[in-house]
């Protein structure tokens, strides 16, 4: 599958006052109905520093519910769909993130908020102000290479301003604001929802942030270049290929799956795992079912974070046990990926077009110097990224609430990161106002070995709603066919899921609650341990 393929798929998961009113939500099944026709919304609409166009505005009929599609931009160039419900809509609003660098306008899906019907809630997304260039779009960084506007709104402009025009918009046909706005997203979709949360924090009542990618700069600029950079040999090509993720995966199975105290071919805290790629080494002859020394050496230093030749970590995390069989594509070309890894896609593009300011000397993948110099030197443009301030209490005042949540087989986005900034949030004690669930063997934003899918999207407007705190999401595996094969509890970090002894392993109600086996301690020292205090508001 083609990164735009996979992406957009991941989006697709994935008034001038900038608040919700503060009403209730509507009863189950009432619905608000519009007070004016589709056609009237294609006009201008006045709001201080979001100049909004609407040029497009057509009821819709089909299998979901009948909607007035709506499409239009913000100046200068933040375009957006948005889907208005005509006959089911009970009040909410819901904004989407999207993936990478975004670059794609993807329709934005109705999704199910816990009524009995579907498409009670209008629906938005956006391309966060430019178009990427093809074949893989959402990989693309050349749009802002020379142009800084283009650049505000993508890092950190275009999510705040869709909402505030969607916002305008919904009050001019249904005639009133929404009375809850809530956003979800995961990757860069992730950090869209952090980054509103600390900076635009009336925009939303409550945020999901899967997978969130808030440390943007040493991400992209550091962590993706060390990933492209470990696998490639003097000539370029890769030294761990694809052919070897299998058996690499089996072994490290093998090795650790009892460690949580069931065999059940996952992980469930691979930071438990000690595997050592070594007792794979081969024998004899290179075969899929053993490693080379080189690749051994790759894969150690896959599952280690990039650090400089003092030791000093670059970036907070590292691939984990487990997640093996999503290195292919991402971290491992393939076929698919054109030869070329993802990874190295990202940072090349980051590197040459987004990563320092317009017109300074650029750095390039393959001479990056792992040094706390050249992290340095990306900081400035990546402040204006990272979604890694402390400081949520505006958000907090209004009863917002922020749901986290990661994949632990994540190969894109290492978990650790979260789980470090999530400490560093809470101070390691519960909060009223967030949550974090981390998913076993959940790749980037979904898929997975055993689990493939995690949504805590209706638990979120239950708690915003109803005041219910959610304590455990459940998380679904599907086959090929789309069939379940697993479902399972994941409880509110740091709380672990215990089989009861009773029943089908596949079941999630054969699950309780444990606390963990010692208390966490996911504070990591590396050298971005200034940023949590530059990533507050910058210049709107």
């Amino acid at each position: 599958m083609r990164p735009f393929r996979i992406f957009a798929a991941l989006a697709t998961l994935l008034l001038a006052t900038t608040g919700s009113a503060p009403a209730e939500a509507a009863p189950a099944g009432s619905a608000v109905r519009p007070v004016t026709t589709c056609a009237d919304l294609v006009r201008g609409f006045t709001l201080p520093g979001a100049a909004t166009h609407v040029t497009a505005a057509t009821v819709v009929t089909g299998d979901g519910p009948e909607y007035c599609g709506v499409q239009g931009y913000v100046e200068p160039a933040v375009r957006f769909e948005l889907r208005l419900p005509t006959k089911t809509y009970a009040g909410r609003y819901l904004q989407y993130g999207c993936g990478a660098y975004c670059g794609v306008l993807t329709p934005p899906a109705f999704a199910d908020c816990g009524l009995p019907h579907g498409g009670d809630v209008a629906v938005a997304a956006t391309d966060d102000g430019h178009i990427g260039r093809t074949p893989a779009v959402v990989d693309d960084g050349s749009w802002g290479e020379h142009d800084q506007a283009a650049r505000n709104d993508f890092e950190f402009r275009a999510p705040h301003v869709v909402s505030r025009a969607s916002k305008a918009i919904i009050q001019a046909f249904y005639g009133a604001p929404p009375r809850k706005s809530y956003f979800t997203g995961c990757s860069d979709g992730g950090r869209e929802g952090l980054l509103l949360a600390q900076r635009y924090p009336a925009d939303f009542d409550g945020v999901v942030a899967g997978a969130p990618a808030g440390y943007w700069g040493p991400l992209l600029g550091v962590y993706q270049t060390w990933l492209a950079r470990v696998n490639a040999g003097a000539d370029g090509s890769p030294v761990l290929t694809a052919a070897k993720l299998s058996a690499l995966h089996n072994a490290v199975v093998a090795a650790c799956d009892r460690l949580d105290g069931l065999a059940d071919g996952q992980l469930d805290d691979p930071r438990a795992c000690h595997f050592d790629p070594a007792t794979l080494t081969c024998a004899g002859p290179d075969t899929p079912a053993c490693l080379t020394p080189a690749q051994v050496g790759v894969v150690r230093k896959l599952y280690a974070p990039p650090t400089d030749a003092r030791g000093t970590l670059l970036y907070p995390g590292g691939q984990q046990p487990g997640s093996e069989l999503a290195w292919a594509g991402w971290i491992v070309p393939t076929p698919e990926t054109g030869g070329v890894s993802f990874a190295r896609s990202l940072a090349d593009n980051y590197l040459r077009y987004l990563g320092y300011p317009i017109d300074a000397p650029a750095a390039k993948v393959d001479d990056f110097a792992f040094t706390r110099g050249e992290f340095d030197r990306l900081t400035p443009v990546g402040a204006r990224y990272n979604a890694l301030s402390l400081d949520l209490s505006a958000f907090q005042r209004r009863g917002g609430k922020l749901v986290l949540w990661h994949g632990f087989a994540d190969q894109a986005i290492p978990p650790a990161g979260t789980l470090d900034y999530y400490q560093r949030l809470t101070h390691g004690r519960p909060q009223d106002f967030a949550r974090l669930f981390m998913v076993p063997s959940l790749k980037h934003c979904g898929g997975g070995t055993t689990l493939t899918e995690f949504d805590p999207l209706r638990e979120l407007v239950a708690w915003v709603e109803r005041g219910t705190t959610p304590t455990a999401v459940t998380a679904t595996g599907r086959d090929g066919a789309g069939n379940v094969t697993r479902t399972r509890p994941v409880f509110t970090y740091p709380q672990r899921a215990v089989y009861d002894g009773t029943g089908s392993i596949d079941d999630a109600a054969n699950f309780r609650p444990a606390p963990p086996k010692s208390a966490p301690h996911d504070v990591v020292d590396w050298a971005g341990d200034g940023l949590y205090v530059l990533s507050g508001p910058v210049a709107r």
